[in-house]
């Protein structure tokens, strides 16, 4: 059995490689901003674990003998969702809006088999963002931009984007994107990996 990781993401599959997972990605091809909208009245958590489990099973109809990980982050700050930014002008104004304030950021993962989802699991963490200022904010794209184009949030925690935040609480995977510690324990669950 192949696990496959329905994404792109390098983080995400930097992540199980690190930790020994041997696995192959397959982006999920999904209109994640209808799923969103037709979502729009639900709870942040339940939003991101919608995602992770239709890229899961959509990528599981593909591949019905594998097991397929989805997995999808959202951040919400001032109660308002974010998503990626779309220009590096919408990324500084994302930046100038979290100045100041706490970011909650949701990472789920989903496993699903022949399109039928196994588990699902989301964690929390967040991110204080300390006071950013506009010449520090147009530096950091200098140096970031277009990297953190495809990050919710503008920011890669393991580069400079550490340097955006005063305090972070909750789990350093659930930030990278994705809850690793809960996705390998259903992984060894399912006998996906060595228990």
């Amino acid at each position: 059995m192949t696990l496959i990781l329905a994404s792109q993401s390098a983080s995400r599959s930097a992540m199980l490689k690190a930790a020994g997972v041997l696995h192959q990605a397959v982006p999920a091809h999904l209109d994640e901003r209808a799923i969103e909208a037709e979502l729009s009245s639900s709870m942040p958590e339940t939003i991101a674990l919608a995602l992770a489990q239709a890229k899961a099973e959509a990528v599981s109809r593909q591949r019905p003998g594998d097991l397929v990980l989805g997995s999808d982050s959202l951040v919400v700050v001032g109660g308002r969702r974010f998503d990626k930014p779309a220009s590096r002008d919408e990324a500084a104004a994302h930046l100038r809006l979290f100045s100041g304030k706490h970011m909650s950021l949701h990472s789920a993962a989903a496993l699903a088999r022949g399109g039928r989802c196994l588990w699902k699991q989301v964690d929390t963490a967040t991110l204080a963002f300390r006071d950013l200022s506009d010449r520090f904010i147009a530096g950091y794209l200098d140096h970031e931009w277009p990297a953190v184009a495809g990050c919710v949030g503008v920011f890669r925690i393991e580069g400079l984007g550490i340097q955006l935040f005063e305090e972070i609480r909750g789990d350093h995977f659930t930030v990278l994107g994705m809850p690793l510690f809960l996705v390998l324990r259903a992984l060894r669950e399912l006998k996906a990996i060595s228990a």
